[in-house]
């Protein structure tokens, strides 16, 4: 069976950024007669049933339906226990009590790991007396990806990774990774904000067994500034959008455009953009939307 899915974090509504994302992913699942699944991204925001249902209308709303009940991932938590004690067994994992704050400035410092927020491997021999050290200070330890499983045989490096947090919750790429295999997803479209995260997920599912999915990361919807679009930059999600008269086939014609489809921003329906999208098309740019100009349109 063929699987994609737009696995948003419950957090507040959607924007267009978001919707953007989620019309391409529906769009290259129906492409390709593939299931569509929603997955809410829901272990740090904890629940959060008032934004999830926000989202669930404006997808709907715009035509972008889903296959399936809506799954959540802090239903699923005994799978990414499962996933954890499997790597532990195999002695793939150490503890770490390095704090965020740490883990910077070690890694800024003269002789630290080099690429901004990588891991310096600090805790990577502890001593049992430092490890008792840092207990009797209440200090939770996380959980990283050992780096001698950080390279196989595709030559793919990684480095420690945090597979579990210290307060017990597992990380995103470990959560994200259980959730796509138990689901079957074999393409993932998302942002090319996470472009990064992707060698730690194809590491991790060639150590769990699972197969990779194809990845597509979509450029980005920025204001007028520059920077990533979001509530400070004006009219953005549906729920702005709607009241000032702006219809759904309006606005999926804007990110029709926006994704290379059409010449001009003219409506369009969901059902409608399947036969003319391509993924050739996508712009290797980020689309600037500017809010400021609705008001004169």
């Amino acid at each position: 069976m063929l699987a994609g899915r737009f696995a948003p974090s419950p957090s507040g509504s959607l924007h267009l950024g978001n919707l953007r994302t989620a019309f391409a992913a529906w769009l290259v699942a129906h492409q390709n007669e593939a299931k569509f699944f929603l997955r809410f991204e829901d272990l740090t925001t904890g629940a959060a049933p008032i934004a999830q249902a926000e989202q669930v209308h404006d997808l709907a709303l715009l035509g972008l339906t889903h296959d399936g009940e809506v799954t959540r991932q802090s239903d699923r938590t005994a799978l990414y226990a499962a996933a954890i004690k499997q790597l532990e067994q195999r002695g793939m994992t150490y503890d770490c009590y390095c704090s965020r704050r740490e883990v910077r400035e070690a890694a800024a410092a003269p002789h630290g790991a080099g690429a901004e927020g990588s891991y310096p491997r600090t805790c990577v021999k502890l001593t049992r007396a430092q490890v008792n050290e840092h207990k009797r200070a209440g200090r939770r330890p996380a959980l990283r990806l050992h780096g001698s499983a950080g390279v196989h045989s595709g030559g793919l490096y990684t480095d420690d990774f945090v597979l579990r947090r210290a307060d017990g919750v597992a990380a995103y790429n470990l959560a994200v990774v259980v959730d796509d295999a138990d689901q079957g997803i074999d393409h993932v479209v998302r942002g090319d904000d996470l472009v990064e995260t992707t060698p730690r997920q194809i590491l991790l599912q060639h150590l769990l067994g699972y197969s990779t999915p194809s990845y597509l990361h979509v450029p980005l919807v920025v204001g007028p500034d520059g920077e990533r679009l979001s509530k400070r930059h004006g009219a953005v999600g549906l729920l702005d959008l709607i009241p000032l008269g702006y219809t759904p086939e309006q606005i999926l014609g804007w990110l029709a455009y926006s994704l290379g489809m059409t010449a001009e921003q003219t409506p369009i329906t969901a059902k409608e953009a399947v036969g003319v999208f391509s993924v050739q098309n996508i712009p290797a740019e980020p689309w600037v939307f500017d809010p400021t100009r609705l008001r004169s349109e």
